[in-house]
């Protein structure tokens, strides 16, 4: 059942002809589970065969959920990779419905979750927010729409169900399906004799070294919070035995970081990237650390496909893969999940409006467009085709990996800990990134996060 999202994604590339286009470098992995969390009610092979025939279903807004025009609904969101598309799509809406879409961004280096909170307590009710699942949804609850019987609802892929349900409703859209590990720089390494990608925590540390002396910086690092408390810290946590009972045993008090072997472990791979990054990691932020990597500045950089747009608009042709991220037991992983929602906001003055914009995306022609091809999505709604050549490099590497590997692809589980603990652990990071504590103090850091958090 776990490895239903990973087979998914990789069938959606693949069903749309993306494995032929990915320079897959990564015959040397081995596979594992998909840890999404989920107990999904259909099995691997009918998610599969559903979205291998993705496309053939051409419904449309019905006439119930026709938009009124001379309305006008405002969505609130993060996504700042898809924010200029996501304007074109809102204008090619008001075009076709007379209906105006007022779309405002916060991400990068802000922090949405706090920016979304101060625009509720302010009075303001956007028509639509974007939320994480599980934990993370928990605040938003009480003003998020059933969406169930919506027109796309019985398209979702079934992996991507549960961490926007409660109570057997349905409570947002699904945004999409990434994936990330290490995304590098196939020229880089043939420049530096890197022959095979790294199985090892001390293979990772030879190629550093390698790709040094070939006069190359390895990693493009970032000092984002959310970068280093949510993706890197999630590679500790998505790795252990039974992620979900761990970090519920570390909420609880029964176990803590700094007492987990594991843990300590995965100190070594950050200590790996922070020595063998820029001098000016730590005034790094996300759009220069991924514009510096586009121009060839980096070999490795720990994002995944969401920025096959950003740097496509750099260079278009650098010769990406992505690498499986390595650890002490010889077995790399990639991870993969939801990242958001659209939901539809039942204190707003026009949530019917709001779902009209939601049916619109996800049925018509152009919207399917805008969210295949110009938002680059991997889509998690199996009536919208993949785009192969939207989807890149990265995507392609993806999917071939885990097709032939999946029991190496993990579950995102940063969602599992209440809202707030996750800019913690980022500024934890940032001070061990700083070498203002050491490695025990930051592990004793991320378990203060927790603690403080869990006691209010």
């Amino acid at each position: 059942m776990k490895k239903i999202l990973a087979l998914t994604f990789a069938t959606a590339l693949i069903a749309s002809g993306c494995s032929s286009k990915g320079d897959n470098a990564n015959d040397a992995a081995n596979g594992t589970n998909a840890d999404t969390g989920t107990e999904a009610s259909t099995n691997a092979d009918t998610t599969a065969n559903t979205t291998a025939n993705a496309g053939t279903n051409t419904s449309t807004a019905t006439d119930t959920n026709k938009p009124k025009e001379n309305v006008t609904i405002k969505v609130f969101q993060f996504k700042v990779e898809i924010s200029n598309a996501l304007a074109q799509m809102a204008e090619a809406y008001e075009k076709e419905t007379g209906v105006k879409v007022e779309v405002e961004t916060h991400g990068g280096g802000e922090d949405y979750s706090a920016l979304l909170k101060a625009e509720l307590a302010a009075g303001e009710e956007p028509e639509i927010i974007t939320s994480s699942g599980w934990s993370g949804f928990d605040p938003y609850v009480d003003r998020a729409v059933d969406l169930s019987n919506e027109p796309w609802a019985k398209d979702l892929v079934e992996a991507s169900r549960a961490q926007i349900t409660r109570d057997g409703k349905l409570l947002g859209m699904p945004m999409n399906l990434e994936a990330y590990g290490i995304t590098y720089n196939k020229d880089l390494f043939a420049k530096a004799g890197i022959t095979a990608l790294p199985q090892t925590l001390d293979e990772l540390e030879a190629d550093c070294k390698k790709l040094k002396d070939a006069g190359i910086t390895p990693f493009a690092l970032t000092n984002e919070w959310w970068s280093l408390g949510i993706h890197t810290l999630n590679i500790a946590n998505a790795t252990q035995a039974d992620p979900a009972a761990f970090i519920d045993a570390v909420k609880a008090g029964t176990k803590t970081f700094k007492d987990d072997q594991h843990t300590k472990d995965w100190v070594r791979l950050v200590d790996i990237m922070f020595a063998n990054g820029q001098k000016a990691a730590l005034t790094t932020d996300y759009n220069t650390q991924v514009a510096e990597f586009a121009a060839g500045k980096y070999a490795m950089i720990q994002h995944g496909n969401w920025i096959q747009g950003m740097v496509d608009e750099v260079n278009p042709d650098l010769n990406l893969g992505l690498m499986p991220v390595p650890l002490s037991d010889g077995s790399p992983n990639v991870f993969t999940g939801v990242p958001s929602n659209w939901v539809v906001n039942n204190k707003s003055a026009h949530p019917d409006e709001a779902k009209a914009f939601l049916n619109w995306m996800a049925t018509s022609e152009t919207g399917k467009k805008f969210v295949a091809t110009d938002f680059k999505f991997i889509p998690s709604i199996t009536s919208i085709p993949a785009d192969p050549a939207a989807i890149g490099k990265i995507g392609a590497d993806f999917a071939a990996f885990s097709a032939a590997h999946p029991d190496q692809v993990k579950g995102w589980q940063w969602d599992r800990f209440p809202d707030g603990i996750t800019q913690q652990f980022g500024a934890a990071m940032q001070e061990y990134m700083g070498k203002r504590i050491k490695a025990d103090e930051l592990l004793g850091r991320l378990d203060k996060a927790v603690a403080d958090i869990m006691k209010k």
